[in-house]
């Protein structure tokens, strides 16, 4: 059975971690690229999101990556065909600044709402939007990589980025997400920026710190990229997994992945 780090002890994995496919938008096209950079086209989201429906996916997040307000009504309208054909959880993030805008979000079908940069600069957000919509909708996108070179220190080596991960804030990511939970955030979407698209592995380092620091769920992401990749995430205390061009481009199915979890003792549904 693999173990997972919960509170900081080392529990048996009891609740079905889940399986999530990651669909960055932009104008209304699904495309991906390696550190949020060389993108290419991956395909229809709606088309995507039934594809994944149908292999079994828990739920869906979707990321608008350009978050333009001259492309936010796309992104409702994608939202809303997908909330017609799939029956699963959808999480929808990318320059969400108010509470109005989960509002609007939550009313063309998401599930769950995302945020990140809006929340860096003003972390009251956190808390206004979990007393208004519960906090089982809040999860908080937090884009990370390791300090680099010439950077601000941070305690743990970690810090969060802004705009796609090209701007470093010097705010330490442990201290941050273990704050942000604080205030009202239900759940973490960790994204490795180092890791993103190099299908290399799940920065195991950063989700056991990540662990360690708070008690919701914490969502693994970036450097999904082979079936082995999965199984150390959640062994490293990821709640769920996720990994997007793996997916669109046939690589992987989410079946493949779920039968991995199986073999090492995860569960799942």
């Amino acid at each position: 059975m693999v173990t997972r780090q919960t509170g900081g002890v080392t529990t048996a994995g009891t609740l079905a971690v889940r399986v999530i496919p990651c669909l960055d938008v932009d104008a209304g096209r699904v495309v991906k690229g390696v550190n949020f950079a060389g993108l290419r086209d991956a395909g229809d989201p709606v088309e995507l999101a039934r594809r994944y429906d149908q292999q079994g996916a828990d739920e869906l997040t979707f990321l608008d990556i350009t978050a333009s307000s001259g492309g936010r009504e796309t992104t409702y309208e994608v939202v809303r065909r997908t909330a017609e054909q799939v029956f699963i959880p959808l999480t929808v993030g990318g320059g969400v600044r108010t509470p109005h805008d989960v509002d609007a979000l939550l009313r063309a079908g998401a599930d769950k709402v995302g945020v990140n940069t809006a929340a860096i600069a003003r972390p009251e957000l956190i808390g206004e939007i979990a007393r208004q919509f519960g906090n089982q909708v809040l999860v908080l996108s937090a884009d990370v990589r390791r300090v680099p070179a010439g950077g601000v220190p941070t305690p743990s080596g970690f810090e969060v980025t802004t705009h796609g991960g090209r701007r470093g804030t010097g705010i330490d990511a442990i201290g941050w997400i273990g704050r942000a939970a604080d205030l009202g955030a239900g759940e973490i979407l960790l994204n490795s920026m180092d890791a993103d698209g190099t299908k290399d592995g799940f920065d195991l380092d950063l989700v056991a710190r990540a662990r360690a620091a708070v008690s919701v769920p914490v969502i693994a992401s970036g450097g999904a990229g082979a079936r082995e990749h999965f199984a150390p995430a959640v062994a490293a205390g990821a709640d769920a997994v996720l990994a997007a061009s793996v997916f669109h481009f046939g690589e992987l199915t989410v079946g493949d992945v779920k039968d991995d979890l199986r073999a090492a003792g995860v569960v799942v549904r």
